[in-house]
This record gives structure tokens, C-alpha cells and sequence, in this order.
């Protein structure tokens, strides 16, 4: 007898076996050739599967970005300066920098942070 997946196939002619909790009886019985096996070796049967990551190709596993979605505080203080009046302390000078984090087909994320008091906040393109 031989197990793959959940099937169990016959060890002699390799017929397909019956589920063994639906058979009457002690004994389940190859219908093919009638090789006998006790029921009891399945009662404790687990069966485990599992698959590679590379094993089904998806259109949508192809798309996962590359992107760096996270920052690190120092990170977010670099970038280019731009006169951009700050909506917290009124400084008219703001670090800035974008970020794709929507899809390719959407406008980029913009990141600003206040020279003067380091206020922080973001905008979608």
C-alpha cells in the first residue's frame, strides 16, 4: 500500500483503494486484485503537503513589488529642498521626497518634513 496526497493505492496492482472510514468491516479490500489491508493502519494516517514557492507561477505573484514601503526615521529627513511654506510653523522651507507605494499606474506619494520644527506629513500625486 502506498499513500500520496490523500489517495491510498493498492500496493500490488496500484488500484485506487476505498476511503477506509467508509468501509464495513476490519479489512479493506482491493476491488482490482483483492489484496487485503487492515483497516487499523489508517487510523492514524496524516498526510502533510506542501509546495515551493516557484511552483505555481502566477500572474500576481509576478507583479510583487520591489519597492521599499518602509523608512527609516533618519530617511525621512533627507531629500531635496524645496519653498514650500509649512502648514504647522509657517517656515517657507520643507525637505521632500516621493515614493511609488500605489500601483505603477497612480501617481507617486510625496513626503515633506519641515526644516524649522521637523513637522511631517504626506500627499498622493
Amino acid at each position: 500500500m502506498s499513500v500520496v496526497g490523500s489517495l491510498i493505492f493498492c500496493a500490488e496492482c496500484g488500484n485506487l483503494l476505498d476511503n477506509p472510514s467508509a468501509v464495513e468491516g476490519a479489512q479493506l479490500e482491493c476491488a482490482q486484485c483483492g489484496a487485503e489491508y487492515a483497516k487499523a493502519k489508517f487510523s492514524n494516517l496524516r498526510v502533510v503537503t506542501s509546495t515551493a514557492d516557484d511552483a505555481f507561477p502566477s500572474a500576481l505573484r509576478s507583479k510583487k513589488s520591489v519597492v521599499k514601503t518602509s523608512l527609516k526615521k533618519d530617511e525621512l529627513e533627507e531629500g531635496a529642498t524645496i519653498r514650500e511654506k509649512c502648514p504647522q510653523c509657517g517656515n517657507d522651507e520643507m525637505h521632500y521626497h516621493t515614493l511609488q507605494l500605489r500601483s505603477a499606474d497612480e501617481g507617486a506619494t510625496v513626503f515633506y518634513t519641515c526644516t524649522s520644527c521637523g513637522y511631517r506629513f504626506r500627499t498622493n500625486n
